[in-house]
C-alpha cells in the first residue's frame, strides 16, 4: 500500500481546544494517522507554544513540530458568536480535545453536558494537571509540577545534589500519549455499539487525563516496593535502581557510551571483554541483586577500560561480543546517523518563520511506522488561522460577517 494511503483514522474529525503541549500532543498523534484535527487558537496571540524556543521570526520550530497535519482556525471562545461556531463544530466532529483548567469550558458554558446536547456520540477528552476531580482539580500546574508530584523528578539525577528534570516536556508527552489512546479507545468504543440500543453514556465518553498520574503510571513498582519491602528509592545518576552494571562511561575521545550489560550472560561476555574475566566468574555476581551491591566497584572497572579506547573502538568490541551499548548522540549525530535515514526519521522542509523561509530544516518523522518506513509529514505546524476561511466558511457555512464575529477578540462574555 502506497505511503499517502495508510491513514487508519481517515474520516475522524478532531476539535482542538488545546495550548501548549499536551493536548496539542495527542491532537498531532490523531492527526499523524488521518484524522482531520481541527485547532482553535485564540485571536491574536494563538497558541503561546508558537513563540517558545522562538529563535527569530514569529513562529517557532517547536510550534511547526508539535501541531503538524493540522489546520489552524481562530475563534473567540469568550464571544457569543465564538463559542456558537464551537458548538457547530462540534456537530461535525467525532472527539474533542481540551487543555484547559478544570472547570474553564463550564464557565463559557461549553461543559461536557453542553457538548453532549449538540453531539451526543462525541468523545470530550480533557487534560489537566491534577485531574477534573479530587481535592486539587482546580489547582493550575504545569507539566513541572506534575512531574514532581509523581514522584518521577525525586528519582532523576545524582543523590548528592537537588533532583533534575530531563530535557523535554515528558510529562506534557505522556499525558498526550495517554489522551490519544483514551480517545482512540472510547472511539473504538462508540462504534463497536453503531447499530445496537446500547449507547455509550456520557460519563464513560470522557476521558479525563491527569498530568502527574500519567506520569506516576510510569514510575514501574516504586509503590509496591514501598508496601512490600519498605523499600524507599533514591536518586542514582546515571544507573537503574537494582540493575548492575548499567550507566554511561567516558571513553579516551571524551565522547560518552551507555553500556547496558546487567543480563547474566551478558555480564560474563562484558567483563571478559573489558579484560576482568575475573570479575564475570565471581560467584558472589552471578545476580543482578549482588551485583548492584557491588555497582560502585563494577563501574570502577568498566570505565578505567572505556577510559583507554576511542569511542567507536570501544562500541566496536562490545558489538563484537553481544553487549547492548551505544553511544550518547547529539542533534547533528542523529541528523548523520544511517538508521533514522532508512525508517524516513528525519523529513526535511522548507518552513517559514513567520518572517523567512529556511530551506531543508529536518522534522521528526510520524511514530509508529507503518509499512516499512515512518509516513510522511503532511503539513507542517499551521499559521495562526490560515484555515479559518475553509472550514468555518466551507464546513459550517458561514459568511465574512458570522466569520469576523466568531474570531473577534472585542466580543466578550455579557
Amino acid at each position: 500500500m502506497p505511503e499517502k494511503d495508510i491513514a487508519p483514522l481517515a474520516g475522524v474529525r478532531v476539535l482542538e481546544l488545546g495550548n501548549y503541549i499536551a493536548a496539542p500532543t495527542a491532537g498531532r498523534l490523531l492527526a499523524d494517522f488521518g484524522a482531520e484535527v481541527i485547532k482553535v487558537e485564540r485571536p491574536g496571540t494563538g497558541d503561546e507554544l508558537r513563540n517558545w524556543r522562538l529563535k527569530k521570526g514569529s513562529v517557532s520550530m517547536l510550534y511547526r513540530t508539535i501541531n503538524r497535519n493540522k489546520k489552524s482556525v481562530v475563534l473567540d471562545l469568550r464571544s457569543d458568536a465564538g463559542r456558537t461556531a464551537v458548538l457547530d463544530l462540534v456537530k461535525q466532529c467525532d472527539i474533542l480535545l481540551e487543555n484547559f483548567r478544570p472547570g474553564t469550558l463550564e464557565k463559557w458554558g461549553l461543559g461536557p453536558e453542553v457538548l453532549n446536547a449538540a453531539n451526543p456520540d462525541l468523545v470530550i477528552t480533557r487534560i489537566s494537571a491534577f485531574g477534573q476531580t479530587g481535592p486539587l482539580s482546580e489547582r493550575p500546574g504545569f507539566a513541572a509540577v506534575a512531574e514532581a508530584f509523581s514522584g518521577f523528578r525525586n528519582l532523576v539525577g545524582d543523590p548528592d545534589r537537588a533532583p533534575v528534570r530531563v530535557g523535554v516536556s515528558i510529562g506534557d508527552s505522556i499525558a498526550g500519549l495517554y489522551a490519544a489512546f483514551g480517545s482512540v479507545m472510547s472511539l473504538f468504543q462508540r462504534e463497536t455499539r453503531r447499530g445496537t440500543a446500547v449507547k455509550v453514556p456520557l460519563a464513560e465518553r470522557v476521558i479525563d487525563v491527569a498530568l502527574h498520574e500519567a506520569m506516576f503510571s510510569m514510575m514501574e513498582s516504586l509503590i509496591p516496593d514501598l508496601g512490600a519491602y519498605g523499600d524507599r528509592r533514591s536518586r542514582v545518576g546515571g544507573r537503574m535502581e537494582g540493575i548492575a552494571p548499567s550507566n554511561a562511561y567516558v571513553c579516551k575521545d571524551g565522547a560518552s557510551i551507555v553500556v547496558a550489560g546487567n543480563g547474566d550472560a551478558i555480564f560474563r561476555r562484558y567483563m571478559e571483554t573489558i579484560g576482568r574475566p575475573d570479575l564475570g566468574n565471581d560467584p558472589s555476581l552471578q545476580s543482578n541483586a549482588e551485583r548492584w551491591e557491588r555497582r560502585i566497584e563494577l563501574d570502577a572497572a568498566i570505565g578505567v577500560w572505556t577510559a583507554t579506547l576511542p569511542s567507536v573502538e570501544a562500541l566496536r568490541m562490545l558489538d563484537a561480543a553481544g553487549v547492548p551499548a551505544g553511544p550518547i548522540y547529539t542533534a547533528e549525530d542523529i541528523v548523520n546517523e544511517p538508521q533514522y535515514a532508512a525508517r524516513n526519521m528525519i523529513q526535511s522542509f522548507d518552513v517559514s518563520t513567520g518572517e523567512e523561509i529556511l530551506e531543508g530544516v529536518g522534522f521528526p518523522g510520524i511514530v509508529p511506522v507503518i509499512g516499512g518506513t515512518s509516513l510522511p509529514i503532511r503539513t507542517l505546524g499551521p499559521d495562526l488561522g490560515e484555515h479559518t476561511q475553509e472550514v468555518l466558511g466551507g464546513l459550517l457555512g458561514m459568511d465574512a460577517d458570522e466569520i469576523t464575529a466568531a474570531s473577534n477578540p472585542e466580543r466578550t462574555l455579557a
